[in-house]
């Protein structure tokens, strides 16, 4: 969970690699650096924290270099841990995880030689530099042989005017403009400069320098043809303030553009006769786009009447999944390149299942191994906290749970969820009176039922993110077999109340809380539930099915964590200890 960008060309490369690093700090921002080389001396500088410590090397000589910004895995953040790594001739950086590093390290230290990180990475440094014969390209190939694990690496040598590059089971994208040459861990560092943007493949090699060639994992030339349609968007450069806020605004127009989308890509899909076959229904995910899974379960278990097993991608990969005959598999993932996702659909497919993903960035490796894909047309996201990315997954699997009623002969519509949404954003900003509450409580809870509870789990979810705030989702028929414990005076409660044939009971559990003394902070699409004594406070929602309400009712639960994020003084898109692109297992 790195981010690598690398220039070779007829500029000074200092400044495009903090560039390119800037647009990556959503990767992992536990510390930066960047090696540029000139007349073959090196300049390196590495810091701990974000990309803007680095400000003093845009000064740096050199139209060769590669950088990095790091989301710690092994060795804890720190300026000696931050990447690029050098070793004898060798420089480098490493998106990843090298499960055998330590076997490694051991015959590295046994031949004499001595480390000056604690990282997993610098392993590799040793291995190429041990190998190095002269030719940069059969060393990489060399030490990668010895590597288990997951990495996308950007290499440079002394001795070689070039940065060689491999990808296994991590993200590397490579373009060419004009002369100049780049390469990065995805297409936003590239922004304005992806002419021709080639995606690398497992097993694949690149060499930059004086031409852009590509090879097989023996090293045969081989030919790649710039991925279509991929244009880098400088969405993150635009407007003002924190990005959440900016993302939460554009919900409705991401559902929207994934609602208008949504046929080319449902016919481009070849889903029509799948869904006719389709007998049971495996979702695999993580994070927001697991409880995505979650809404969705709801909804087709409910308009469709067949079975749907939701599954976090990281159990479903260990549990052994009895996968059925007639099973369509739906792995969701923002970015496509979600590691525990990606084996988890892998799997499925082995097991026979007919695989579906809904991606939000075109050619990522999970597109690439699926059968049928339907995008999301979010647009770039770089808070880490998913906003607009799980409300237009929503709108996706919904048009796709109105299809597959079709497809079994049942008849579905869509309320305009969009429009819903745009009034819900307005209406939300009434949860900034909450957040001082929020920001002084020790921890929350979130209640709900039926897909009701699958929104609080997310609510929860993005309190727990960015406010380090302990909170827990529950189903509100669970309060009274244990969570009551935890109500006090100085406890808030957040009920999701939009179904209609669960209000009532999920209100009993609202008395109960009240009873205990906690605070009910209401969010419902009911006005007469908002006038019942033992509710706090209330926000009133527009009215829409409550089957597909997690797209509309989520809204004010992400401008309360956000504005609880503020009160507490935690920067909003930067939450501690996480990153967005979860690339490692």
């Amino acid at each position: 969970m790195c981010g690598i960008v690398g220039y070779i060309g007829k500029r000074q490369a200092a400044p495009i690699l903090l560039e390119g690093l800037k647009r990556l700090e959503y990767r992992g921002y536990d510390s930066a650096g960047i090696a540029v080389f000139h007349a073959g001396e090196l300049f390196l500088m590495k810091r701990k924290g974000s990309v803007r410590a680095l400000s003093r090397a845009k000064g740096a000589e050199g139209s060769l270099g590669i950088g990095h910004t790091r989301w710690a895995t092994h060795g804890a953040p720190s300026a000696r841990n931050a990447h690029p790594h050098v070793y004898r001739n060798i420089v480098l950086v490493h998106n990843g995880i090298i499960e055998n590093a330590e076997d490694l390290r051991r015959e590295c230290l046994a031949r004499g030689e001595r480390f000056a990180s604690e990282t997993d990475s610098e392993v590799i440094a040793h291995l190429i530099a041990h190998v190095y014969r002269g030719d940069l390209l059969c060393a990489v190939r060399e030490s990668c042989s010895r590597l288990e694990g997951a990495y996308a690496l950007a290499v440079m040598c002394k001795e070689e005017e070039r940065i060689v590059c491999v990808r296994q089971k991590s993200p590397l994208v490579v373009a060419e403009e004009d002369g100049e040459q780049f390469v990065a861990s995805d297409l936003p560092a590239l922004a304005g400069k992806a002419e021709r943007a080639y995606v690398l493949c497992d097993g694949e090699y690149v060499s930059l320098g004086k031409a852009l060639t590509f090879y097989d994992s023996a090293l045969n030339p081989i030919e790649k043809a710039p991925e279509k349609g991929q244009q880098a968007q400088d969405s993150a450069a635009k407007g003002r303030g924190h990005f959440m806020l900016r993302e939460m605004a554009e919900i409705p127009a991401a559902m929207a553009k994934t609602a208008q989308n949504f046929e080319k890509e449902y016919q481009n899909s070849g889903l029509c006769e799948v869904l006719c076959h389709a007998e049971y229904i495996d979702i695999i995910a993580c994070g927001t786009a697991y409880h995505a899974g979650l809404c969705a379960k709801y909804a087709i278990e409910a308009a469709v009447r067949i079975p749907v097993r939701v599954s976090v991608a990281s159990e479903y990969r260990y549990m052994d999944p009895i996968v059925k005959r007639g099973t369509l598999a739906v792995a969701i993932s923002q970015s496509g390149e979600t590691a525990d996702t990606l084996a988890a659909a892998q799997l499925a497919k082995a097991k026979g299942a007919n695989l579906l993903a809904i991606v939000n960035v075109q050619s990522s490796s999970l597109s690439r191994i699926a059968e049928h894909v339907l995008m999301t047309y979010a647009g770039q996201e770089v808070a880490v906290a998913a906003t607009k990315s799980f409300n237009a997954q929503l709108m996706a699997l919904y048009l796709l749970t109105e299809k597959l009623a079709r497809a079994k002969g049942r008849t579905l519509s869509l309320p305009p969820l969009a429009k819903a949404a745009k009034e819900a954003l307005v209406r939300s900003e009434a949860v900034r009176a909450w957040a001082e509450r929020f920001a002084a409580a020790r921890d929350a809870i979130f209640i709900g039922r039926g897909a009701d509870y699958c929104t609080a789990l997310e609510g929860s979810l993005k309190l727990k993110e960015i406010t380090y705030l302990p909170s827990e989702g529950y189903p509100a028929g669970e309060l009274k077999h244990g969570t009551l414990a935890l109500i006090g005076e100085d406890t808030p409660v957040v009920a999701v109340v939009t179904e209609e044939g669960t209000a009532r009971k999920t209100m009993n559990a609202v008395h109960e809380v009240a009873a205990r003394s906690g605070k009910v902070f209401l969010v419902t699409m009911f006005a007469e539930l908002c006038k019942e004594k033992e509710v706090f406070a209330s926000l009133l929602l527009p009215k829409t099915s409550g089957l597909f309400s997690p797209a509309v009712a989520v809204i004010p639960l992400q401008k309360l964590a956000y504005h609880t994020a503020l009160a507490r003084g935690n920067d909003p898109d930067k939450p501690r200890n996480l990153a967005k692109s979860v690339t490692v297992e």
